[in-house]
């Protein structure tokens, strides 16, 4: 029963993983698809993004079921609590990257930002990129150090962040109410991406430690 009990422990560990690679790789296609103006990278995302919901119910199905017929303590009750944290902040990265892809596609065919806000999007798209990679890392190997990191990506994220808006809101910005909407949504996105993975690795530390951090949950 204990061998059966830990299978099925490793198999929610492969689960987030999964979820943690796809989310990263959705958000990697729709800024191709916002930069771009890549039609079928963004059709892309926002197909699969059922698919990252799909893995969510697994991962909440299979710690129920564990809880009911294991009653799991110390570590492993650990383990399940921090499984269903960091599946919910998964989940949510993913609905972010679809929010991306739709901004792209309702503005297809042109590019969804303007050449000025380029830059900027790339270097928030490099960071969430990063974080989405050191999250997939420390989920199938549990390292606190490297899940401590995301907080520096982070306060990298949110100067990118503060940049966008300096643009946004200059007395020079050409295009229109509508473009610098799309640039607000856009960069909170982002932003948000990068919140839920610090939210993920808080709870990854969480599994290791067995202490909490005053900003997650």
């Amino acid at each position: 029963m204990r061998e059966e009990f830990r299978a099925d422990l490793q198999l929610v560990s492969q689960l987030l993983v999964d979820m943690a690679e796809g989310v990263r790789a959705a958000m990697r296609q729709a800024t191709r698809a916002l930069l771009t103006a890549d039609r079928a990278a963004a059709e892309t995302v926002i197909q699969r993004d059922a698919e990252i919901d799909d893995l969510y119910r697994h991962v909440e199905e299979r710690v129920c079921d564990l809880l009911a017929r294991q009653a799991p303590v110390a570590s492993d009750l650990r383990m399940m609590i921090t499984a269903l944290h960091v599946a919910a902040d998964l989940e949510r990265m993913g609905d972010l990257a679809d929010h991306v892809a739709k901004t792209a596609l309702r503005r297809h065919p042109s590019p969804a930002v303007p050449a000025e806000l380029r830059p900027i999007f790339t270097d928030m798209a490099g960071i969430a990129d990063r974080m989405g990679g050191k999250i997939a890392t420390v989920l199938a190997k549990p390292d606190a150090d490297l899940a401590a990191e995301l907080d520096h990506d982070d306060d990298a994220m949110d100067d990118l962040h503060k940049s966008l808006f300096g643009v946004l809101l200059g007395d020079d910005w050409p295009y229109g109410v509508e473009t610098a909407i799309d640039g607000t949504l856009l960069g909170r996105f982002y932003e948000r991406f990068a919140d839920h993975a610090v939210n993920a690795g808080e709870h990854v530390v969480y599994l290791i430690t067995g202490e909490t951090t005053p900003s997650a949950g």
